[in-house]
């Protein structure tokens, strides 16, 4: 068991919104640890859409979820986050001091005096293959996430699904694997119209293939996956000889542990107090597509601007005797010096 990590603010979930919840608590001098299930920063713009342009962000008029988090993480590198990766929040219990006791699924314990969470619309786990004996090759042949593209250079790949991920994926093996076959259900995608014209040139161009069809069953030898079955539309099934298996059906949110708080929820997500983006419970904190309130849209800038409003609620709540001050990056020395940069000058 791990000592607790004594800190005055934990942010779960480092999506964007978590990410600049680092940064608008950094300029009121709250320092933040950030837990998250994924095993990389990022959030959603990371595991669904890194290389999809993003067209919303105030005066930035296009860039990728990949830009976006590094540019994020770049403006909060002065505050120093620590961040806790590839772990879930097990249990929060509010202690006699106030304080706030997590835990977390890697048995890392934080007591913090103020919790933001910046979940996203909750934990995010891979929708799985239900097929008798596939645990035994989960992340040794059979694969939800690629965390490194070399391991299947040269080797016969088959990916399975119709987004972003399958189709982006399949581009990217298509010169580099011994082969790729890309399995869908129907010749119908929810991939960009683009990746899906290269895909069909590709197959055109004998790089790749497409088989419409779903996968009924695995062949194995001497504990290694060798083949997989595969359906047609009209039930015919046909044998593929495979070396690793790529899985993209989407990720599915989970709300998890978060309903067992005991905070006020609303179909799947919290209810938070807009003056402050506070929740039901004093010192915990909502911001981003987790919370839900009377008009809310669920947009990065929207949970941006909850961030903002969250971080002076908190400061209140952390230090109620002493008068916080809204300061401007643009003219305030403090906030020149804890941001590191020298004040512009202007003629």
């Amino acid at each position: 068991m791990h000592l607790p990590i004594e800190t005055d603010a934990v942010i779960i979930g480092a999506g964007p919104v978590g990410l600049f919840q680092v940064f608008e608590l950094g300029l009121l001098e709250i320092k933040a640890h950030v837990i998250d299930s994924l095993p990389e920063v990022g959030g959603q713009c990371i595991e669904l859409y890194p290389d999809k342009p993003i067209y919303d962000i105030p005066a930035i008029p296009v860039c990728t979820g990949r830009e976006l988090v590094s540019n994020l993480l770049k403006q909060i590198e002065p505050f120093k986050p620590q961040f806790h990766l590839n772990q879930e929040v097990s249990t929060l219990e509010k202690q006699a001091d106030g304080r706030f006791l997590i835990r977390t699924s890697q048995d890392q314990q934080f007591l913090s005096r103020a919790i933001f969470i910046a979940a996203g619309v909750g934990a995010f786990q891979p929708r799985t293959l239900n097929l008798d004996g596939i645990e035994a090759f989960v992340d040794k042949q059979i694969f939800y996430r690629v965390r490194n593209p070399e391991q299947f250079a040269s080797k016969r790949i088959v990916i399975c699904g119709g987004g972003d991920s399958a189709l982006d994926w399949a581009l990217h093996f298509a010169e580099r694997a011994a082969s790729v076959i890309l399995i869908h259900r129907r010749d119908e995608f929810k991939a960009a119209p683009q990746s899906v014209a290269k895909m069909r040139a590709l197959c055109a161009a004998g790089k790749m293939q497409l088989i419409i069809g779903q996968i009924t069953g695995l062949e194995s030898s001497a504990d290694k996956l060798t083949e997989i079955a595969v359906a047609n539309i009209d039930g015919e099934v046909q044998m593929i000889a495979l070396d690793a298996l790529l899985l993209f059906y989407g990720l599915s949110p989970k709300l998890g542990p978060i309903a067992d708080w005991g905070l006020d929820i609303d179909r799947k997500q919290i209810a938070v107090d807009t003056a402050c983006f506070q929740t039901s419970t004093p010192g915990i904190y909502a911001v981003g597509d987790i919370n839900i309130y009377p008009g809310k849209k669920k947009l990065i800038l929207s949970g941006f601007h909850e961030a903002a409003l969250a971080a002076f609620a908190a400061a209140a709540y952390l230090a109620p005797e002493k008068q916080i001050q809204l300061q401007y990056t643009t003219t305030s020395p403090k906030l020149h010096k804890a941001l590191g940069v020298s004040p512009a000058t202007f003629e």
